[in-house]
């Protein structure tokens, strides 16, 4: 389940780059909603709102790194909504690591393609989305687990409750 999400966000995130760079401009945002979400043509080296520019190969690393890790998590993983989580992390971080090995201006260097411009604030992709999403709900599965864990435990007379 996993490797199907993760394949699908990559090849989302990777069609929806390639339209932008034929379609978009630099230097002209098309509003969607008002100014609060529009299109525009970024290239980024560096993290969220630039940061790290100079960076570009330790982002290269890092996102090989956490790739990895994550097809190694999704071989683990348990549950349909664990793998579903994983796999929107996973999609994601293989779409900008893509752009990392493959685009301007060279192989491990490349700058991230972004058209979701966010206000005045940054400018992303839906790879940046499905990490979002991804750890979204990885953290509502693990409140919902501790939830649970918890009511098993008061149940069972296993709670701390002063009485």
């Amino acid at each position: 389940m996993a490797c199907l999400v993760a394949l699908t966000i990559a090849v989302v995130d990777q069609s929806t780059k390639a339209l932008a760079i034929a379609q978009l401009s630099t230097r002209e945002r098309i509003p969607l909603i008002g100014d609060l979400l529009g299109l525009q043509l970024a290239f980024n080296p560096g993290t969220i709102m630039s940061l790290g520019s100079g960076s570009t190969w330790v982002f290269t690393i890092v996102g090989t790194a956490a790739t990895i890790a994550l097809f190694y998590a999704a071989w683990r993983v348990t549950t349909t909504g664990w793998a579903v989580a994983l796999g929107f992390v996973w999609g994601g971080a293989i779409g900008n690591l893509l752009d990392r090995y493959l685009a301007a201006p060279r192989f491990g260097r490349g700058h991230v393609t972004d058209f979701l411009a966010y206000g005045n604030l940054f400018i992303g992709n839906l790879a940046d989305v499905a990490l979002g999403v991804g750890v979204g709900l990885g953290i509502v599965l693990q409140l919902l687990r501790t939830r649970r864990h918890h009511a098993a435990t008061e149940r069972a007379g296993g709670g701390d409750s002063l009485q």
